[in-house]
């Protein structure tokens, strides 16, 4: 199934006249904080279409959504300037109740918004809150359930759902409010591939109509660039920067998206270098499909590498084979760390693991190593056990007794202490961790715990969060934070305390694509010095990036483990665990005009020199 694409046609048949959504002016400082975000943004979102609000981590996307819906400023403390009207009502002089009729929200943490004890009581809370007649909520929940596909789980708790299946859930309470504007943040986030072509097609279908509109805050673009009709940028300052279709904006400002840091679909970044290297790719491509087409349709030129050899040319990696996928800077290291860790024990020992959360069983018999310094990606559908397996290597779910070694340590028998000393955990939603009331708080904790001097408590802290961006919210909150920078904090707080192993559940999750690159430069740093990574991950292109080894995960059971190349080869495979293809690959894998492309799998390694 592939996600369908919009007719344009759809959002310029809406209703020319008065907008569903007039922002004008809009800038927001939060309590404690100098600056605004957003600091001046100005748009209208017609009945009809789905707009995609792009910008740099810390921007005020997180922020703008919630002006429009009235939590800010009746809920959340704010200074307000400018105005913004939903369906002619201005915000800040509407209740929040009023609004919820003209805008249905899906947050960027499902957990945030799940109050009940089933699913069908969650979806049905919104329309019972508006009185309207049993029928017609049941109705509405039956429909919004069926559209995200869990209504044969219409009885279970939603604690028993995975966070995929959380967020499923989320989108299916807003869909049930029937209002006009639909406002998603982040909704793909926990998702697996096949889940978001699904919620894609759905949204798809609410719209069709033209009597609704959509508002998504999104970084999955390889997903969602088929899906809408117009683009939105805010800048690193949280003011406008963009405004047009997405050939305007998407194709025509690629360049400088890229450089403000903004996500771009997996497609567009590979055209980007690969214009670079000398072919041609006019019009961007912005979809695997595209680039493919674009490429065969272009005769085959010789282009060389930064270092001077030719594209098409096999490169050495270690161990003396040639493949036409080159070690990256801290492959080369890791891998040398790999055949040494063969040759001993494994850092990371899981044997005849079986888990269960209440009387069902969510992982069954698994048996996995992980050698010290290695980089390993666990990857599998929504429900396949990856967030478990996981929570039980550091001991978050304590796993039976004997079945967990890290480092020599029996996870079940071991208390907190000691495995915060060999394992550091970074949860999927970053507010699940946090304990103090400051930034630098936050980080020192860790620190403070190890008796150090109060001197090198400071040092150390505000080094991390120099490295990490956010010197300049050491004395703010956690939780008033942007997605992003919650996410790196968080980072932050697991690495400060030197352990050997880092686990991160999505750890791109809310980043802006500067910021992400960072975080995933630090990480292949940390394993290039010894650190073992583990990550879980719906980021297929991601896992082909950096992870050396891959765990395909399926029904709570191991059923592939080896090197990530490997595992991607094997199509049927993925297809089969409910993932896809990284995008790279589907658009470059098989190439009949351009063989010096066939074989790359990673971004870093196109070409990227100048043609002769």
């Amino acid at each position: 199934m592939t996600t369908p694409e919009r007719d344009p046609s759809a959002a310029l048949a809406a209703d020319a006249g008065v907008p569903l959504v007039r922002v004008r002016d809009l800038a927001v400082t939060h309590d404690g904080e100098l600056t605004p975000a957003p600091a001046s943004a100005s748009f209208d979102i017609a009945a009809g279409e789905v707009v995609l609000l792009l910008g740099p981590s810390g921007s005020g996307k997180s922020t703008l959504t919630l002006a429009l819906n009235g939590l800010i400023p009746h809920a959340v403390p704010a200074d307000v300037e400018g105005t913004v009207e939903v369906d002619g009502l201005d915000t800040a002089s509407t209740s929040v109740a009023e609004l919820s009729t003209r805008v249905a929200m899906v947050f960027q943490d499902p957990d945030a918004q799940l109050v009940t004890g089933t699913l069908l009581d969650e979806v049905a809370f919104g329309p019972e809150n508006l009185r309207m007649p049993v029928a017609d909520v049941l109705a509405r929940a039956e429909a919004a359930l069926r559209r995200v596909g869990l209504w044969e789980r219409r009885t279970e708790n939603p604690d028993r759902l995975s966070g995929g299946g959380r967020q499923r859930l989320a989108i299916a309470c807003a869909l049930a409010m029937g209002s006009p504007l639909l406002v998603l943040d982040e909704p793909t986030a926990n998702l697996d591939p096949r889940g978001i072509e699904e919620v894609y097609a759905a949204l798809a279908d609410l719209v069709a109509g033209g009597d609704r509109a959509i508002l998504l805050v999104e970084h999955n673009l390889d997903a969602a660039v088929g899906f809408v009709d117009r683009v939105v940028v805010l800048d690193h300052d949280g003011r406008l920067a963009a405004d047009g279709s997405v050939d305007d904006v998407l194709r025509g400002r690629a360049e400088e998206l890229h450089a403000m840091g903004v996500w771009l679909p997996v497609s567009a970044i590979a055209a980007l270098r690969l214009r670079r290297a000398g072919y041609a790719l006019d019009p961007l491509p912005l979809t695997p499909g595209e680039l493919r087409v674009a490429l065969e349709a272009r005769p085959a030129r010789t282009v060389r590498r930064t270092d001077g050899s030719p594209a098409g040319a096999r490169a050495a990696v270690p161990g003396g084979h040639a493949d036409a996928r080159p070690a990256g800077p801290a492959h080369g290291t890791a891998a040398s760390q790999q055949a040494a860790g063969a040759a001993s024990a494994p850092l990371i020992s899981v044997r005849d693991l079986t888990l269960r959360r209440g009387r069902t069983a969510v992982l069954h018999g698994v048996d996995l190593d992980i050698g010290a310094g290695e980089f390993v990606a666990v990857v599998g559908a929504n429900g396949a056990g990856k967030t478990s397996l996981i929570q039980a290597l550091a001991g978050v779910v304590p796993p039976p007794k004997g079945t967990v070694r890290v480092d020599g340590v029996d996870v079940g028998r071991a208390d907190a202490r000691t495995l915060s000393s060999r394992i550091g955990f970074v949860f999927q939603n970053p507010e699940h961790q946090f304990i103090a009331h400051t930034v630098f708080d936050e980080v020192a904790h860790g620190l403070r715990r190890q008796h150090l001097p109060d001197d090198e408590v400071r040092a150390r802290s505000l080094a991390l969060l120099e490295r990490f961006g956010l010197e300049a919210k050491a004395d703010a909150h956690p939780f008033l934070l942007s997605g992003g920078q919650k996410r790196r904090l968080s980072v932050g707080t697991a690495l400060v305390a030197g352990a050997p192993v880092l686990v991160l559940d999505e750890p791109t999750f809310g980043q802006d694509r500067a910021r992400a690159d960072e975080l995933l430069r630090l990480l292949d740093e940390l394993n290039a010095e010894g650190t073992t990574i583990v990550v879980v991950t719906h980021d297929m292109q991601l896992v082909t990036e950096y992870a050396h080894r891959t765990v395909v995960l399926a029904g709570g059971r191991v059923v592939a483990a080896g090197p990530t190349a490997d595992v991607f080869g094997d199509a049927e495979l993925i297809e089969r665990a409910g993932l896809r293809l990284p995008p790279l690959r589907r658009a470059l894998h098989g190439l009949e005009g351009h063989p010096e492309l066939t074989g790359v799998a990673r971004l870093a390694d196109l070409p990227g020199g100048i043609p002769t």
